[in-house]
Order: C-alpha cells, then sequence, then structure tokens
C-alpha cells in the first residue's frame, strides 16, 4: 500500500527531515497499514509540513499542540494508527507539559520529534536541545541554558516506549519507528536531525559517535539501565532505551471497550439533561 502523497516536500535539500520522511512511508507500507485508517498529525516548524507529505489523513495544528489532537483523534477512533510529529521546539518547549502528560497517560499513539537544537524555520534562533553556549540570532553571546534531556525526561513521566534514532540513517530509523508504531501505547521516538543550515557540522558530529544499543549489552526491559544511557554524552546510543507495556488510556475508559466512539449512535444532550431539571 503506498502513502505516496500528490504534494512534493519543499524542506532544503539535503534535509533530515527526507530521511524522516521516506522511513515513515516505507515502515506504514510494511506494516500493511491503510492510508485510511492512518492519522498523521504535526505542529509549525520545518517537520510540520509533513502531514502534507504522507498519503493519508493528516491535520497540522497549532505549535506545542501536536499531543492534544493526536489524542482527541485516537480516542475517538481507538482503532486509527496515530501518529503525531513535532520539532523540538514544539516538543519540548511550548509542548513540554502536553508531553510529559501523553507520557503518564499511557495513549495508544506514536510520537515522533525531529530533534534539530534549533529553531530553523525562523532563521536560527537557540532552542530547548541547543547546547550551553551555542549562539544564535537570539543568543549572540551564548545560550545560556542547559539542554533539555528528552529521553530521561519520558523516562521519568512513565513512558512506556522510549527510543532514539537517526535522520540520516534511514534503515535503522525503520526498524525503531515499525517498533514504536507496533507497541501499543505511548511509544515516543527522539529523531537526530541536525539542521544542514544552522547547525552545520552536525550530521558528522553525530556520524563519529552514536552507537547502536541493541548492538550493545543493553537490556531494554531494565529501567534503570535505561535512565543510566540516557545520560551518556561521549558517545551516543541510538536504539530503544526503554519498553514495557502496560494498560492503555483507553483501556480504562468502559465506554470505549464495545468499540469506537465515531461508530456510536448520537445521544441527544437533552435526554442527557433530563435528569436534572
Amino acid at each position: 500500500m503506498s502513502f505516496d502523497s500528490l504534494v512534493r516536500p519543499s524542506w532544503c535539500p539535503g534535509c533530515g527531515n527526507f530521511g524522516i520522511l521516506a522511513a515513515a512511508k516505507n515502515v506504514l507500507s510494511s506494516l500493511n497499514l491503510r492510508p485510511e485508517n492512518v492519522v498523521v498529525v504535526s505542529g509549525i516548524g520545518c517537520s510540520g509540513k509533513i502531514s502534507h507529505f504522507i498519503g493519508c489523513y493528516g491535520f497540522e495544528g497549532l505549535h506545542g499542540r501536536v499531543l492534544p489532537v493526536a489524542s482527541g483523534v485516537k480516542l475517538a477512533n481507538h482503532g486509527l494508527t496515530v501518529l503525531g510529529f513535532a520539532g523540538d521546539g514544539d516538543a519540548y518547549g511550548i509542548g513540554m507539559g502536553h508531553f510529559i502528560h501523553a507520557c503518564r497517560r499511557n495513549i495508544d499513539l506514536t510520537y515522533v520529534v525531529h530533534n534539530n537544537g534549533v529553531y530553523a524555520l525562523t532563521t536560527g534562533q537557540y532552542s530547548p536541545t541547543s547546547p550551553e553556549g551555542f549562539v544564535s540570532k537570539s543568543s549572540p553571546f551564548g545560550s545560556l541554558e542547559k539542554p533539555v534531556n528528552p529521553i530521561a525526561l519520558a523516562l521519568s513521566a512513565g513512558c512506556g516506549f522510549v527510543a532514539r534514532a537517526f535522520a540520516f540513517d534511514v534503515k535503522h530509523l525503520e526498524k525503531v519507528l515499525a517498533e514504536a508504531i507496533r507497541f501499543r501505547g505511548f511509544a515516543f521516538v527522539d529523531v537526530l536531525q541536525p539542521c544542514i543550515i544552522w547547525r552545520k557540522g552536525g550530521v558528522q558530529f553525530f556520524k563519529e559517535r552514536i552507537y547502536d544499543l541493541q548492538e550493545s549489552d543493553h537490556d531494554s526491559g531494565d529501567f534503570s539501565a535505561a535512565l543510566e544511557r540516557s545520560f551518556e554524552t561521549s558517545k551516543i546510543p541510538v536504539g530503544v532505551f526503554y519498553k514495557k507495556e502496560s494498560p492503555c488510556f483507553s483501556d480504562k475508559i468502559p465506554q470505549l471497550k464495545n468499540g469506537p466512539l465515531v461508530d456510536k449512535k448520537p445521544v441527544l444532550i437533552d435526554s442527557l439533561l433530563k435528569e436534572f431539571y
């Protein structure tokens, strides 16, 4: 099943977003999902246009509001496969509160963050994942803030599937995304996607440092080991840090046990209010 779109990508030539797009489309096809049963929700920023470039249902929301929309879609029809795509400014800045609560609620959707460490669309201001001392238009003397650690945050918030990938290694990214989409619960994938315009040299920086957790002795069922790995900096681990299934948010809602809300017959609000008259 093809997930090609009639809309052509408008990213900068060589951008890592192309790798994320290719991996997502390939995985959705390989999992034999049908486009009419898949919804892609995106936010604002360079990553935000990805919902236009995948041939399925899509929704481009407000800055930082990917997860409220994606959660609403999933709760309205939990038979759909729902993916949210956000940038690091979108996800870890204005959207940080939604991220933490989505982790603890364990809503069954996949959240992919394009982490390039900069606000690229607005020409290079520093973001929540920019390194301390990063010089940009909004930090001419260097950023004074320590960068957010998305992996550690997700783990501490109770996320059941926590992973990291590299946008310029599409095959590995496909493996991680396939496992994330198959996971029943909130699956979070932080994708290192250095901006080739505003973070020059970033691609080579990561290529020299990343290693695959699944090719080491890492146990993805060990929470303490996952948390310890999340703080590694001299070498940068990619792959699945932690994976543990537990009841989803929708499992705890009695009204969803007999099928999606969209399949229910509409109820007139007057009939529900009569008991309060």
